[in-house]
């Protein structure tokens, strides 16, 4: 039997109004496992409310009490890591060790929550004018919805709730439908790390649940991962309701091998980066930019290690364990089924067929193998789109200058890499190129917690980056208090004065 996966608020699950539900699958077997309620005007609204009516109280807990409650939530997932992780897996369908690299990743920045004090101090300015002190404090918004995507149902909420939270304010999540477990099991950890109820909340649905938090008048903010199309309409609709907004898009991630680079790092770097959680990372390498003439060998080298691959069932068993699991749906999976068809007819070369596939694992799985092409051209849809699965493009070019110019013709800017042993050639690529995080011989280059994670281009939707001292600025605002105490027994001798102020 399904199980049931609720909302979450005032400290409990609850179905809510119950009008209206999805299913959630296994990737890897088709069964269906979980019901989902998903919410109705009304239940968006008082999982909302539960957050209002906590958010004054939290707000005005001592930093040394948040601080505490951060910590004790970053033992506790810590030590029982392993649970979230096998939940990941059978909503998602990455394989374990994947769904363990995603926490790590996140526990980095509830680790940068834990040291949030640091981050939250004002400054002083004494007798800026005579007898006059300024000083500015960062105070917390309020109450903040965070939209996040199926691909990281972990870490991508936790890009956002652990610096929200322990700047003090009140946090309604509200997961993807396809794999929404995980939200409620981080709201139990909350709780039982001592947060107040009300302070985090969940909201499962769709687009009626997203639209609430647009709309709502109690939200203050909103925090968005997802693909440009839906980011946009997010920023837009938000920003018109006068919340602040980071809404973050879709990519189309290059890795530029120049002909000097070692050869067999970077088809190892191209391998991990466009196959792994089957793609479907918005930092994933999608296009494999070769400077001639080192395209043919480094295609070789990566089909090899490509067909090595082990595909199936990503739960943990005594065999050895598989490299990539299934898509997260049926539908997504004939959607990129569906790109490799059209590549294949557009002209390019089939080097793997993932279509192809013999997976280890059961025969409804939402399989597709890892798909190689090679010349491909950029009027080909498989280069235009985001595919979000395992298909990796090759495009051949004669010089840097074109692999540069290439990729800032693209209309995103998420991520990018370049493969070298030259110096000169990777500051020229990292001072040039038009997108937010480069890597250098690094092919997935997600910033450290203490940075900040964002794109240029279609990949943001407005100024501010996830996480880092950008995500801290986000979720708090400025207040300056400009203050006078006269020395005590001194007689006043101001008098009327209608002009506009002027420091002396």
């Amino acid at each position: 039997m399904s199980k049931v996966i609720s909302h979450w608020f005032d400290g409990a699950e609850s179905q809510g109004t119950a009008q209206r539900w999805a299913d959630v699958t296994n990737p890897a077997t088709g069964q269906v496992t979980g019901r989902l309620a998903l919410a109705g005007k009304d239940d968006a609204d008082a999982v909302i409310a539960s957050a209002v009516r906590a958010s004054e109280a939290w707000a005005n807990t001592s930093l040394a009490r948040r601080t505490q409650v951060i910590f004790a939530f970053r033992e506790l997932l810590s030590a029982r890591k392993d649970e979230l992780a096998e939940l990941i897996t059978a909503e998602h369908g990455k394989v374990h060790s994947d769904a363990l690299g995603e926490i790590a990743r996140g526990l980095e920045v509830v680790e940068l929550a834990c040291g949030i004090s640091q981050l939250l101090k004002g400054d002083f300015s004494e007798n800026a004018s005579t007898g006059i002190d300024v000083h500015s404090v960062r105070a917390p918004l309020g109450v903040v919805g965070i939209i996040s995507p199926f691909n990281f149902p972990a870490m991508v909420p936790m890009w956002f709730f652990p610096v929200a939270l322990a700047a003090g304010n009140a946090v309604v999540l509200k997961p993807s439908e396809k794999d929404p477990s995980a939200s409620i099991w981080m709201a139990k950890l909350w709780q039982e790390a001592g947060l107040p109820d009300g302070v985090f909340n969940v909201l499962q649905g769709d687009k009626t649940a997203v639209d609430a938090l647009l709309t709502s008048p109690d939200v203050d903010a909103i925090s968005f991962v997802g693909s440009t199309p839906i980011a946009q309409y997010v920023y837009e609709q938000a920003s018109n309701h006068g919340k602040r907004v980071q809404a973050l898009g879709g990519a189309k991630n290059h890795m530029v091998v120049l002909p000097d680079a070692d050869l067999d790092a970077a088809a190892d770097a191209a391998v991990n980066a466009g196959y792994g959680s089957a793609g479907e990372r918005c930092m994933a390498i999608s296009v494999l930019v070769a400077v001639e003439p080192i395209a043919d060998d480094l295609i070789a080298r990566i089909a090899e290690r490509t067909g090595t691959l082990v595909i199936g069932d990503g739960r943990p068993t005594d065999e050895k364990e598989v490299d990539m699991g299934p898509l997260v749906t049926k539908a997504h999976r004939d959607r990129v089924a569906g790109f490799i068809d059209s590549g294949e007819k557009a002209g390019a070369k089939v080097v793997i067929d993932g279509r192809e596939v013999k997976p280890r694992g059961d025969k409804d799985g939402f399989w597709l193998g890892p798909t190689l092409f090679d010349h491909v051209t950029e009027d080909m849809d498989i280069y235009t789109e985001e595919i979000f699965g395992p298909v990796l493009s090759v495009i051949r070019v004669e010089t840097f200058e074109e692999a540069v110019q290439l990729i800032n013709r693209n209309e995103y800017g998420n991520g990018t890499a370049v493969f070298t042993n030259d110096g000169g050639a990777a500051r020229r690529f990292s001072r040039e190129v038009q997108v937010g995080m480069v890597g250098v011989n690094v092919p997935i280059p997600v910033p450290v917690a203490y940075h900040s994670f964002g794109g240029w281009k279609r990949s943001l939707f407005g100024d501010t980056h996830a996480y880092g001292t950008e995500g801290v600025h986000f979720f708090t605002r400025s207040k300056v208090i400009t203050s006078r105490w006269p020395d005590p027994g001194t007689r006043h001798e101001g008098g009327l004065e209608l002009g506009f102020p002027q420091n002396d």
